[in-house]
């Protein structure tokens, strides 16, 4: 017989993420961060390879993001509205984690695995924020999916690259509403 944990699943039932550019600091400090950071690090791990890694990007850092994106945009052609709103996503914010996908040589393991082990650590650190109290939201962005952005910026190496930025701080509104996934819809029973 199983032994269930109502509450824990009622919170994944009812899970809202919060738009990032509705949280405000106070952000978590270290100490606060620490255990959601543990936490976003039990996932699914093929072989132990931990291929994934964090950056926890706290404000001073977050501005000078901010201050590189432009110049990227302008090399890529970027629009004026896109460019902004990257700005904006490192600006206007208190705390991001960075999850950075760093998949390791493996005969057993596909890098595809890796991949997908490095998304879990995004929705585990997501779910743990929001457990905890916390406004969270997981971004990217093109800034995000540029190698010479993350290079200069977050300083990736070769075979990384940027899984998601979960933004991490207080809600300053109420998570509106949306319309989730019908799951009779999406979902195949086989018998045989």
């Amino acid at each position: 017989m199983p032994d269930p944990n109502p509450q824990a699943l009622d919170f994944l039932l009812n899970r809202r993420s919060r738009p990032a550019k509705t949280l405000r600091a106070p952000a978590p400090d270290r100490d606060a961060l620490r255990p959601l950071l543990t936490a976003a690090l039990r996932v699914p791990d093929h072989g132990k390879l931990e291929p994934w890694r964090l950056i926890v990007l706290e404000k001073p850092a977050l501005e000078r993001l901010a201050a590189l994106v432009p110049t990227r945009a302008e090399a890529l052609g970027i629009a004026e509205d896109k460019r902004e709103k990257a700005v904006a996503q490192f600006r206007d914010a208190d705390l991001v984690v960075a999850v950075i996908s760093a998949p390791k040589p493996s005969d057993k393991v596909p890098a595809i695995e890796q991949t997908y082990s490095a998304a879990c650590v995004c929705l585990s650190l997501l779910n743990a924020a929001l457990a905890a109290g916390w406004g969270a939201n997981w971004l990217s962005g093109w800034a995000s999916h540029d190698e010479a952005f993350c290079r200069e910026g977050l300083g990736l190496r070769d075979g990384e690259s940027v899984a998601g930025l979960i933004h991490i701080g207080t809600e300053t509104v109420p998570a509106p509403e949306r319309p989730r996934p019908d799951v009779e819809a999406l979902t195949e029973w086989r018998t045989a």
